[in-house]
């Protein structure tokens, strides 16, 4: 692993502890109260959920144009933590929404675009393990609906009715809240980091070691 990556550990470690005394000392909002402190968890999982399928899709894009075993490697780590995120946000989603909204699901656009996102990336992964044959072609193709779709998931507030904020909200948030979601962020953009790289060095072992049976079986 690179020198970074431990201190960086370390760091994203600290971060993940301080910040739940970062959000209790911030103000309750007024309308929804305690339950909106699940904010700052769910907001900065959302955002790298969608930045995991972007990243998943331009690599797919520059695995299909090169061939490139590389870009298929960083396409499917991204993946994985795509599923990952997209699992925190879902989950976190709903049951915010069962106090504030008094639902847990609505079928509004953002919910579903983020709920198809979600199953695109598990699809990926199913087409990987189970696809046999040109898995990584069909999955490739996969990723590029799942890329479309962030925008999709991103503005669909702001034209669509539906239960979610519009997408000012957030650089509107005061200090004492902007704070805290920032710090979130940053520890849930570091955690995206090393995951990532964690997920990226396992793919080029595996690669390593496929390299290694072949060269023996030539042999």
């Amino acid at each position: 692993m690179p020198k970074w990556f431990r201190p960086a550990a370390v760091v994203c470690f600290l971060m993940l502890v301080v910040s739940p005394v970062l959000i209790a000392n911030a103000p309750f909002e007024s309308t929804m109260g305690l339950v909106q402190k699940i904010f700052y968890y769910h907001m900065p999982s959302a955002a790298v959920f969608l930045f995991s399928a972007l990243l998943c899709g331009y690599a797919s894009v520059r695995f299909l144009v090169s061939r490139d075993s590389r870009h298929d490697r960083l396409a499917w780590a991204a993946a994985e933590v795509l599923v990952l995120f997209g699992a925190i946000t879902l989950v976190t989603g709903p049951l915010w929404a069962r106090k504030a909204w008094g639902v847990w699901w609505q079928w509004d656009v953002r919910l579903t675009s983020s709920l198809m996102g979600w199953m695109i990336g598990v699809a990926y992964l199913l087409v990987r393990k189970y696809g046999g044959p040109g898995a990584d072609k069909l999955a490739a193709g996969l990723a590029l609906f799942g890329m479309a779709n962030v925008p999709f998931i991103y503005i669909s507030v702001n034209y669509w009715r539906t239960i979610h904020p519009t997408t000012n909200v957030v650089p509107s948030l005061p200090l004492s809240m902007g704070v805290p979601f920032l710090f979130c962020f940053a520890a849930f953009l570091l955690l995206f980091v090393l995951l990532l790289k964690l997920r990226l060095r396992l793919e080029e072992h595996r690669a390593r070691v496929d390299e290694l049976y072949l060269a023996l079986e030539d042999r």
